[in-house]
Formats: C-alpha cells, sequence, structure tokens
C-alpha cells in the first residue's frame, strides 16, 4: 500500500515544485511545537505554480494511527487516543483546509497508488537483489508489511471521509508501474484543461511599448 515517485517522469519543467514533505516515526521538536497540518501548509506552492506532495498531513491519519504512539508523542493536549473522535477532528481540520484552499484558486487532486501486497513483496526483493536498487530498501518497509490489515482500514476510513467534489481521491492501481502512470496523467491534463490556463495578455500601454522596442530592434 505504497505508492513511490510515479509522478517523476510528469514532473520535470518551468512551473512545477516536487515537494516532499516528509514524514517517519519521529517528529523533529520543531514539527511537535505545530498542529499536524503545519508541515504541509508551509511548503504550499504559490499561485501559479504546481506542487507534488510524496508525503503530506495524510500521514498523519494513517501512520499515526495504525501506532498509536505517534499520535501520543505529539504533545495534544486532551487527545482522544482511545477512540474515533481525533481521527473525526482531523478528517474535518483537513476537509476544511482544503475547501479554504479550494476556495482562493488551488486545485488539488489526489492519487491513492494501490498496489497488491504480492506485488510489494516482489518490488521489496527487487530491490534486495538488484544492487544499484538496494539503497530504496528499508527495513521498515517489510516492518509495516505486519500491519497490512490494519493499514486497508485507515485508509478506507480516510479516503471515505476525505474525498470531495472540490479534492478528490483517484484509486490507481498501481501493480503495473506505466499503466498507473498513465492514468495519473491523463487525470493531471484534464484537470489542468478543466482550469482554463492562458498566457497572461499584454494591455494597451504593454503593447505600445513592444511595438517601440521592435521598432528599436528592427533598425
Amino acid at each position: 500500500m505504497s505508492g513511490g515517485d510515479v509522478l517523476k517522469p510528469q514532473r520535470e519543467g518551468r512551473g512545477f515544485t516536487k515537494i516532499a514533505a516528509g514524514f517517519n516515526h519521529h517528529n523533529t521538536e520543531n514539527e511537535l511545537q505545530h498542529d499536524f497540518l503545519w508541515r504541509t501548509t508551509r511548503d504550499l506552492p504559490e499561485r501559479g505554480r504546481i506542487g507534488i506532495f510524496n508525503r503530506s498531513y495524510y500521514e498523519e491519519v494513517l501512520i499515526a494511527r495504525v501506532h498509536p504512539n505517534i499520535l501520543a508523542s505529539e504533545g495534544i493536549p486532551d487527545a482522544p487516543t482511545g477512540n474515533s473522535e481525533v481521527w473525526q477532528n482531523r478528517y474535518r481540520s483537513i476537509c476544511n483546509l482544503e475547501r479554504h484552499l479550494h476556495l482562493n484558486g488551488t486545485r488539488i487532486i489526489k492519487f491513492f497508488l494501490h498496489i497488491s501486497k504480492e506485488e510489494q513483496r516482489k518490488r521489496l526483493l527487487n530491490r534486495i537483489d538488484e544492487p544499484e536498487k538496494n539503497w530504496k530498501f528499508s527495513v521498515t518497509d517489510v516492518e509495516e508489511r505486519g500491519f497490512w490489515d490494519q493499514y486497508r482500514d485507515a485508509y478506507e476510513k480516510c479516503l471515505s471521509a476525505t474525498s470531495s467534489t472540490d479534492s478528490p481521491w483517484y484509486v490507481v492501481p498501481a501493480d503495473d508501474k506505466k499503466t498507473a502512470r498513465l492514468v495519473i496523467s491523463h487525470i493531471v491534463v484534464e484537470t489542468l484543461a478543466g482550469m482554463k490556463l492562458s498566457y497572461p495578455k499584454a494591455d494597451a500601454k504593454r503593447q505600445l511599448e513592444l511595438k517601440a522596442i521592435r521598432e528599436g530592434l528592427m533598425k
């Protein structure tokens, strides 16, 4: 149930910003001084740019749900870690944030790259067997396989609670990487086309300036 860097072939070029808003089992001291949305919102792209998050605040309703000790370490006052209230509150916070961003001109599309347990096993073995891919291998990935059912439950609850018309989730079959990339590319292109983007138009004053400059260059 992990995705990998499937957007790499599409992210090159001007106007794109790839952001790996990192998440691991040990938050930094600085991160613990902020709310769970902070690590992502601090790196949101400015208007006119595209940001790609490999990790985001969704880790805080997935990994933190599977491993309650992570939530306990965040120092939230009176956090009800023993029931679903904390997760419902976080889903609500996420939906409110994404609605706010949408109303202010940001378009959000979210992809869940769904791979089978068997395909994940093959990829982990591949990272061990091929020396040039050893750097990708993490023992943590193997350990997390033991929580497969818990992650599946966490993902189902998360996707159901946080998919909306404005900020939809797309569940992409990802056992075949080329197919997954094709599906994602199609959705991104459709989203951009729906935004009816255009280049800035020069006003009358600017047109006169350009005309004068052109006349000078033609001499």
